[in-house]
């Protein structure tokens, strides 16, 4: 670690992304640091250049990464920043929580409420940066407090009414990214809450393609629709360029069937778009975040 003083996590440096997203695809991004600790972290990003382009990266779901690669610096939390703490009507977790680890220990705890997170594909950071849900429930809607870094590395106490929130959707204070969050829930039974999490699973399992390399749900539902129903309905399950494809168990996912680049799969995207937009008029707009430069 010659060019960051004190740090003490690990840099690498033309590190390809394929291996740290779900649709195992990507290009190179130019530096990978992962932190050790929340302190590395502060005292890595305070001496990154305010024109550094930053990619924070989780699990790597929900995120297509072009072939083209990253043109900054990426930084992993994937497998660290994992504390949490439970308390008697709340959880509060760091961002590299697996969402289905916080709906088990909130139903260990007898809390009632997290269960959905269960049907979430990534960590809780994710969750927080794109109001993630799933079975009728947003992240949000549980959230009472937040703790964010800057760019110097300082870190911030935020609360929801300092956000705009709404569909998948969050903005907050320029250039700070989520380092924890707490999440309100209610006294439940621990025996139905861990009933309910198994049933989501059981469900996640039936009708997503959960064997297959993909990034979750790729469109946001449109206005009392969903994207899911468009496509299968217009008899596009199975549509592929390359060697991605629409799944053939639910039309809201596309798979790396072995052989994908980004390029097949955001031309897929759009091939979708396209498809759907002239036959029902309605413009999907992707939840997957694409990021990177074009081969």
């Amino acid at each position: 670690m010659t060019d960051f003083l004190n740090c003490r996590g690990e840099l690498r440096i033309n590190e390809s992304l394929a291996k740290h997203t779900s649709w195992r695809v990507g290009g190179i991004a130019r530096q990978f640091y992962k932190p050790t600790d929340k302190a590395d972290l502060g005292q890595f990003l305070s001496q990154l250049p305010e024109s550094e382009p930053v990619l924070w990266l989780g699990l790597g779901s929900n995120l297509l990464v072009r072939d083209g690669g990253f043109p900054g610096t990426v930084i992993s939390t994937a497998g660290i920043l994992q504390n949490f703490t439970v308390k008697t009507d709340s959880i509060e977790a760091e961002v590299g929580v697996y969402c289905s680890k916080l709906a088990k220990q909130a139903a260990k705890a007898s809390l009632s409420g997290g269960a959905f997170f269960a049907g979430i594909p990534g960590t809780f950071g994710g969750a927080l940066a794109m109001n993630a849900g799933a079975h009728g429930t947003e992240t949000w809607s549980l959230v009472s407090q937040v703790t964010t870094v800057d760019r110097q590395g300082q870190f911030h106490q935020r609360t929801p009414d300092e956000f705009d929130i709404s569909y998948r959707h969050v903005v907050g204070p320029k250039e700070e990214w989520f380092i924890a969050g707490t999440v309100k829930l209610e006294k439940g039974d621990q025996a139905e809450e861990t009933a309910e999490i198994k049933s989501l699973l059981k469900r996640r399992n039936e009708t997503q393609p959960t064997s297959q390399p993909c990034a979750g749900s790729v469109f946001r539902n449109p206005g009392n629709d969903f994207a899911g129903r468009l496509i299968e309905i217009s008899g596009l399950k199975g549509l592929s360029i390359g060697g991605a494809a629409v799944s053939e168990k639910h039309a809201n996912f596309i798979v790396n069937t072995g052989e994908a680049t980004a390029a097949d799969i955001e031309s897929l995207i759009l091939l979708v778009q396209q498809k759907i937009a002239l036959e029902h008029g309605v413009q999907l707009q992707p939840e997957v975040h694409i990021v990177g430069e074009v081969a």
